[in-house]
């Protein structure tokens, strides 16, 4: 993915930022430690018409509101076609005389696990990401929106939640909106705030039986949550997943990162995990998805050391031996942009800050939990 904007940063201006996040703790523009994210504010449920919505704004001012809407639609998967689906146990399904039954109890079997699983398709999930000042089919809408679509599915809880029975489903349109120009990477924003709106999502509690058209009860107050709400006691403690950007200078490593630390990344990574699924589990958590992403930093220019600077009374030298002065250059006395990939273990530690007990994606979905509340 090539990078979302140019930085205009001075050769001298990106050697200094780089040398400040070398330095062991790292020196962040705006003072943050190096896990430390940016102050946000956080609202769910802010759209009238959509099953669930979220917004989020991040102190610089970048904005960000999801919408969801869910639409009944029949089912052409090979179970509908084949009729081997099980005939009992049916997500949602009401029980004797069409009466609502408790979700929990009807998702699950003795052994906790989910009666629909594996019987969803990814296709019943849609997500469109739309920016201002860009297409819909320009680069950075189509990736944001893959990798957006991609840690949603990975694990295959939400296209699972979405089966009905075996002619109908739920299909899914997420309709991202961000509100002004990204100052940053916007991967993690968007991610938040689809979160947030899923968690935030109730769908229609049904009363018909079996394989039955769906019917379903008027009452929204009788509506189930699409992810269930965490009380302790159900069987259900799954949330959606969480996508992370997290990059490297030099040994540092550092989370949410700003336009200008971007500018100096020796490797940006895009991490998505998800809480487990064992109820009243506090450990780590389960990465699910991953990205490289090419940072700006590749594409800015080289400094020029006052050697080689004829304006500053240097002396030019041929394109040979400025590229042989430039790889004994090993304490970076000038701006470089960084070149190859990122190592395994740099990508392991990483991934390590992210899903341990304790870390950060774990900080932050507790975070998330709070707005739920």
């Amino acid at each position: 993915m090539a990078p979302f904007t140019n930085i205009p940063l001075s050769p001298a201006e990106l050697a200094y930022l780089h040398s400040s996040l070398s330095q062991n703790p790292p020196i962040r523009p705006d003072g943050r430690s190096p896990t430390q994210f940016r102050p946000l504010i956080a609202e769910t449920d802010i759209l009238p018409s959509p099953n669930g919505s979220a917004r989020i704004c991040f102190a610089d001012g970048t904005e960000a509101i999801v919408g969801i809407k869910a639409e009944v639609e029949k089912s052409r998967s090979i179970l509908a076609a084949t009729g081997e689906a099980e005939s009992e146990g049916l997500l949602g399904l009401g029980t004797d005389g069409g009466e609502d039954v408790d979700m929990d109890e009807v998702e699950h079997d003795r052994g906790g696990q989910r009666k629909n699983a594996g019987k969803g398709e990814e296709s019943w999930v849609e997500a469109a990401i739309e920016i201002p000042g860009m297409r819909d089919d320009d680069a950075l809408p189509i990736f944001l929106s893959a990798m957006l679509t991609e840690a949603l599915l990975a694990d295959g809880e939400l296209k699972d939640r979405l089966w009905i029975n075996r002619r109908f489903h739920w299909r899914l349109y997420i309709d991202v909106l961000l509100l002004s120009q990204p100052l940053s990477y916007p991967l993690p924003l968007l991610s938040l705030t689809t979160h947030l709106a899923l968690l935030s999502t109730r769908i229609p509690a049904l009363v018909s039986e079996k394989d039955e058209d769906p019917l379903f009860n008027d009452d929204w107050e009788a509506s189930h949550f699409l992810y269930p709400r965490s009380d302790g006691t159900s069987m259900d403690q799954h949330k959606p997943p969480v996508t992370l950007v997290v990059m490297s200078v030099g040994e540092n490593i550092i989370f949410d990162p700003s336009k200008e630390e971007l500018a100096v990344a020796d490797s940006v990574v895009a991490i998505s995990a998800v809480g487990q699924t064992i109820s009243g589990n506090d450990g780590a958590l389960k990465m699910i998805a991953l990205r490289t992403i090419d940072p700006p930093s590749r594409l800015t220019g080289a400094g020029v050391p006052n050697s080689q600077n004829t304006t500053t009374g240097g002396t030019a030298v041929s394109a040979a031996e400025a590229f042989a002065l430039r790889e004994k250059d090993q304490v970076q006395t000038v701006w470089r942009p960084p070149r190859g990939g990122v190592k395994r273990a740099m990508i392991a530690k990483m991934i390590k800050m992210v899903v341990e007990k304790g870390g950060v994606g774990k900080e932050v979905l507790d975070a998330l939990a709070n707005v739920e509340s």
